[in-house]
């Protein structure tokens, strides 16, 4: 019998496993190893340090013996602690110093992406919730650094498919909408304001597949219309160019005349380009930083490559970049937090066996203070090289990809391979960093492959446009090549290759256990997609203006020779061709990839007789955030790959 409250949860309440099902499951995982799945996924002590504006106060999360995170923030003179907030049963998802007396922070609710905005004193005291808006989603549009008690966000208050800005106040939550986000046939999809919270431009929807960028010149009243793009293309505002003088110029991403990404000074009166500012031919060019002590000169531009390149342009920065450099050589710095005056440094010092140390940098002392290694008890010494690897497609297309290889694996002792498709999957892109999930399988004796397939981001516009109309196609073919090239290696078991995978890097996990069976000797399923069709159909109400897009990018489904393809890429309309083992994981408030998607597949496979253990949390969505849940994952996920990979 079930209770009214279970009857209440999301999705067939009658198919996740029991919880001695995946006990079992945990206990496969029985070798004598080194690190502990809690090695490499409980939360650190103390992580996410922050300087306020003035550098009196440092801010941190700590965690509490229940895995709980929660704020502090420590006096840099008198070291004096005080604990800001207490994490209850949501999780804290982010916060920031909004000015020096007050952090802001945003929740949801189990998952749900409805993220809520909450402001609080240093001393935890005056804690306000700015938006407290039911079904309501809230982002950060703009710190306001000259006006600090205001910031400008966007909420779809009005109406759950399209989000307007508003300035809100943090002391009293006083809101005041900024422009208006009516004509729901060609919204408004994105917003950029000044430093002193002017709307200077928005881009907006047209035909479900343009963009037309409007911009108001300095000094007059009304928007026009700069450029008419599609989702194809690249063209936006990353800063503007306070340092010249001009109101009207600004520095832009753009890839209208070129295959990558690339940043151009660009005059808004005119309607021109002033200069190609910077470019690489291969890789995307994704940020610029400015100062805004030093009147907003630029410092650095960066894009990522095989590894994360960063291009420093002032003289301040070049000397600042140089010390740093010197300091960490080999190492990936960020810069994640610095004072107003520009004094001090928060310095993030990591690479792909470094899970991070966090630095102090003195600019006056020329002196770097250790503060915290974030996981000590992971030794470098003993974690898996990421290396970048190239390789060529079938069909003549260059692909880039990362290979973890456990220490032991060589040509007389062959190791398992677990195929890793990212998540998206058009415009994301996987990165050189230390992966947990990676490290933790080297430590099981696992090798991986991470392959940025066709449709990724970061490797300009023809290998982007290479994905369209190729899931469940090409973009499995990319990962089946990889898998050739790793066997070319001579270091992999090639009866021993699995896959695994979360969100699109699910459906390309049951894709592939469907169109190349017997390739892959078992799948782990993460908050996939299964079915196409009904993917669209509950997809949440803010990507509803984006259905054409989905439609051109994705598969048309009025396209009678397109539904047809949607049909056989659609994993759960094919399970029938699925024979080898698979685990499925969701969190059953997901509102990107309904739990439903998880729910047809096991259903379907169970129906047939195969045994499929599903492990559905009903405090998570779309990946997990609660320690103790995502400790249990991985226990299971190794359990899953010991009885599959070893025996």
């Amino acid at each position: 019998m079930t209770t009214k409250n279970e009857q209440k949860l999301p999705g067939n309440n009658s198919l996740p496993s029991q919880k001695d099902t995946l006990d079992a499951l945990i206990l496969l995982d029985s070798g004598n190893y080194k690190y502990s799945v809690e090695d490499y996924f409980q939360k650190p002590d103390k992580f996410d340090f922050q300087f306020s504006p003035n550098g009196l106060f440092l801010s941190y999360k700590e965690r509490d013996q229940n895995g709980k995170t929660h704020i502090f923030i420590q006096h840099t003179e008198s070291n004096e602690i005080v604990k800001v907030l207490e994490e209850k049963e949501d999780v804290i998802r982010a916060y920031s110093w909004a000015n020096n007396n007050r952090l802001i922070y945003i929740k949801d609710k189990g998952g749900n992406e409805n993220f809520h905005l909450f402001a609080v004193d240093l001393d935890g005291k005056n804690e306000k919730e700015l938006t407290p808006y039911d079904n309501v989603r809230v982002s950060i549009a703009s710190l306001l650094k000259d006006q600090e008690d205001y910031l400008i966000i966007l909420m779809n208050k009005d109406n759950p498919q399209v989000f307007e800005p508003y300035k809100v106040n943090i002391i009293n939550g006083g809101l005041e909408k900024l422009y208006e986000n009516t004509d729901l046939v060609n919204p408004i999809a994105g917003y950029t304001f000044d430093k002193d919270g002017n709307l200077k431009s928005f881009a907006k929807q047209q035909n479900g597949i343009e963009y037309v960028l409007y911009y108001k010149v300095a000094g007059e009243s009304e928007f026009k219309e700069i450029i008419t793009t599609s989702w194809k293309d690249t063209f936006g505002i990353l800063a503007f160019d306070y340092a010249s003088g001009n109101a009207n110029y600004a520095y832009v991403v753009s890839n209208m005349t070129s295959n990558t990404d690339e940043i151009l000074l660009f005059d808004f009166k005119e309607n021109k380009t002033v200069q190609k500012i910077y470019s690489n031919d291969t890789f995307d060019v994704s940020s610029l930083g400015q100062s805004r002590k030093r009147d907003y000169e630029v410092d650095y531009y960066s894009f990522n490559g095989e590894k994360q390149h960063v291009i420093p342009v002032s003289d301040y920065f070049k000397k600042l970049h140089a010390k740093i450099q010197t300091r960490f050589e080999g190492k990936n710095v960020i810069i994640t937090s610095k004072t107003e005056n520009e004094d001090k440094y928060l310095l993030y010092v990591t690479s792909d066996k470094l899970v991070g140390v966090y630095y102090l940098y003195d600019y006056a002392k020329d002196t770097f203070k250790e503060l915290m290694n974030l996981m000590p008890q992971l030794q470098e010494a003993d974690m898996a090289e990421m290396r970048p690897i190239q390789f060529t497609t079938r069909d003549g297309l260059n692909m880039y990809a990362y290979i973890s290889v456990p220490k032991e694996a060589s040509l007389e002792n062959k190791v398992p391979l677990i195929v890793n498709p990212h998540g998206g999957p058009y415009g994301v892109r996987d990165a050189w960093r230390f992966n947990p999930e990676t490290q933790l399988f080297a430590s099981r004796g696992f090798a991986t492959i991470q392959i940025n397939y066709r449709g990724s981001g970061g490797y300009g516009k023809g290998f982007f446009l290479a994905g369209s109309k190729q899931i469940g196609r090409n973009m499995l073919n990319d990962l089946e090549d990889g898998v050739a090239y790793a066997k070319s290696l001579g270091f992999i078991q090639e009866d021993k290759i699995a896959i695994y995978g979360a969100s699109y890097g699910g459906l390309a996990t049951l894709g592939s256990l469907v169109k190349t069976p017997n390739l892959y000797i078992c799948g782990v399923d993460y908050v996939g997609v299964s079915n196409l069709f009904s993917f669209v159909n509950t997809i949440p109400p803010y990507w509803e203006p984006y259905k054409k897009q989905i439609a051109e990018q994705w598969y048309d489904k009025d396209n009678p020779a397109e539904e047809k393809i949607m049909r056989e890429v659609s994993p759960a309309l094919n399970a029938e061709k699925i024979s080898k083992p698979l685990f499925v994981i969701q969190g059953a408030n997901d509102p990107r990839v309904n739990i439903d998607e998880s729910d047809q597949i096991v259903q379907t496979l169970r129906e047939r007789g195969v045994d499929v253990p599903y492990m559905v949390k009903y405090n998570e969505g779309h990946g997990f955030a609660h320690e103790k849940n995502t400790i249990e994952l991985y226990k299971c996920m190794m359990g899953f790959f010991a009885k599959n990979l070893k025996e």
